[in-house]
């Protein structure tokens, strides 16, 4: 935030330099079982996620990896939108499902994807919503180089990936 100072007896004006909020991502980690290194695909869009973005999402993803996509979700709401389950019960061989429970983000190795981003992203000071997406898409690539890290976020959840 930036305090635009006012003449005495005014409230100063605060205004948002940061444009952090404005982009939601999607982000699908995955845990190969047959010895392979874990990988991080991401989906990313302006605003809030809704039911929309989740199922391009989910086709995007099950077309990029080419093999069933275990899910283990969280209880947001998107999550939990009828048209949502509708397309995961038209689609059984491409998608299974396992909730986790009501609030329990380390739990979730997801999770930490999104705070190491947030974390490398904590001085970045994007001028525009298209700057803010180029760098969440280079961060996300960059994790994508790291397997051992995303290995990592596993073991921190208490998963192993072998």
């Amino acid at each position: 935030m930036s305090t635009t100072w006012a003449p005495r007896g005014e409230t100063p004006i605060l205004e948002r330099l940061s444009k952090r909020r404005e982009i939601s991502s999607i982000v699908l980690l995955t845990a190969p079982l047959d010895g392979r290194a874990p990988q991080v695909y991401a989906r990313h869009f302006e605003g809030t996620i809704h039911t929309t973005e989740l199922l391009v999402s989910l086709r995007y993803f099950r077309q990029r990896v080419g093999a069933p996509l275990w899910l283990v979700w969280d209880h947001l709401n998107v999550h939990r939108a009828r048209v949502v389950r509708d397309f995961l019960a038209r689609h059984p061989n491409d998608f299974a499902l396992t909730w986790l429970p009501g609030y329990a983000p380390e739990l979730n190795p997801e999770e930490q994807c999104n705070q190491w981003v947030k974390q490398d992203m904590l001085h970045a000071v994007p001028a525009s919503i298209e700057e803010l997406l180029v760098l969440v898409r280079a961060r996300f690539e960059r994790l994508q180089h790291h397997p051992e890290l995303l290995a990592h976020f596993f073991q921190h959840a208490g998963l192993s990936v072998k």
